[in-house]
């Protein structure tokens, strides 16, 4: 899936680690019993594995949703993932071309959590004319109930914490990517439109510190994104790298209320070592200027920072996972981070870093294809929380 802009509202930030492995294996369930179990454990080892159903199967998958992201609640929902080519003729596919196709994925589905907050969606991914041209993108209709804790995060004054606040409206990202030449490089045009509506105008309210054209609500960006992908698995690597750098420009021609524009690099690398382990290192830079609507101010976005939590114009993220493989199905991992947020309230040297760390474990649910899934305990400046994952953490 395409990387967010910075400070974007993503509900894959928002549903984090949304699909639980044997709710997948769910999918299934209405297939005789020998087929399930033939489809469902591996004939080597005996053990749970769904390699041969994501890999020869196509149609129709129904996907529980489970939403553990701490800036709404706990939560969560079901969608439906229509599989228009099985990822058996994406290998045959590669074999032909010389590169790995991910298959075709539809998918539509609603979520909603505790706090209230509900959203509905759409949307997919392509490819076409050999691979040298890729689709991504999604519609969705959302009401999202946040917090706001003031531009850096440090608090509102006058011993207010946070003030609560509200987004409904429509949100859509559209991307076309053209592969440059026979590399691992892609050169990608996108557009993202934000129509929503704050219940709470933050900006009427003196304490939050916003002027009236940061609650505006309706923003339209194009942009460019420079993309390379060279790890040995989409879900789970264990080396390779993968980064980008994107660049969004927002004005009132192309129907934003605003002028601003917004920056994201990122870049995430994998290295084995000692046979069975993994080492990951993450770098990521998001940042904006002009007159930015205060929900697409960057935040930092690691496990154990609730969504939100500290933003300003700018921020930055360094983290790191180890992974060990004590056997060929499990794994235990371990990983710390720290983000900074600075611009509007504090120049860098002068913010302080907000440090997040935990450890999780893996199952290897789809060995051919090296997906792991499993559950991350994440600790940050305030609180602990529990994320489901699948595949990577790191989006």
């Amino acid at each position: 899936m395409p990387s967010a802009s910075p400070g974007a509202p993503d509900l894959r930030q928002l549903v984090r680690g949304g699909v639980v492995a044997a709710a997948l294996a769910a999918s299934g369930l209405c297939a005789s019993a020998p087929a399930f179990l033939e489809d469902f454990v591996d004939a080597d080892d005996g053990h749970l594995d769904i390699s041969n159903w994501l890999i020869d199967r196509q149609g129709f998958l129904p996907i529980p949703i489970v939403i553990t992201e701490p800036a709404v609640g706990y939560g969560g929902g079901v969608a439906l993932m229509f599989v228009r080519n099985s990822m058996r003729e994406s290998a045959q596919k590669a074999r032909e071309t010389g590169h790995m196709s991910p298959p075709d994925i539809f998918v539509v589905g609603a979520a909603a959590t505790e706090n209230g907050t509900k959203a509905a969606f759409a949307g997919g991914m392509a490819t076409f004319a050999e691979d040298r041209w890729r689709y991504r993108g999604g519609v969705g209709r959302a009401d999202v109930n946040l917090a706001f804790y003031g531009i850096g995060g440090s608090g509102l004054g006058d011993g207010v914490q946070s003030l609560a606040y509200s987004l409904d409206g429509w949100m859509s990202s559209q991307q076309v990517l053209r592969r440059l030449g026979d590399s691992d490089n892609w050169l990608g045009l996108r557009w993202i439109f934000l129509d929503l509506d704050s219940k709470l105008d933050l900006s009427g309210d003196p304490r939050a510190g916003l002027r009236p054209d940061e609650a505006a609500q309706r923003a339209s960006g194009l942009g460019l994104t420079l993309e390379h992908d060279s790890r040995d698995s989409i879900f789970t690597p264990s080396k390779g790298w993968t980064g980008a750098l994107d660049a969004m420009f927002y004005a009132p021609g192309i129907g934003s209320d605003t002028r601003f524009e917004s920056y994201r690099g990122h870049l995430f690398a994998y290295w084995p070592f000692a046979r069975d382990f993994v080492l990951g290192g993450r770098l990521d830079g998001r940042s904006v200027s002009g007159t930015v609507p205060f929900y697409m101010l960057p935040f930092i976005d690691m496990r154990g920072i609730p969504a939100g939590r500290y933003q300003d114009e700018h921020t930055a993220v360094v983290e790191t996972e180890l992974r060990w493989n004590f056997t060929p199905r499990w794994a235990a991992v371990g990983f710390i981070g720290a983000g900074r947020a600075w611009g509007r309230s504090t120049d860098f040297g002068e913010a302080s870093s907000a440090v997040s760390r935990g450890v999780g474990f893996r199952y290897q649910i789809a060995e051919r294809l090296g997906m792991w899934v499993g559950l991350d305990y994440a600790k940050g400046p305030e609180d602990g929380t529990w994320y489901i994952q699948v595949g990577n953490a790191w989006r």
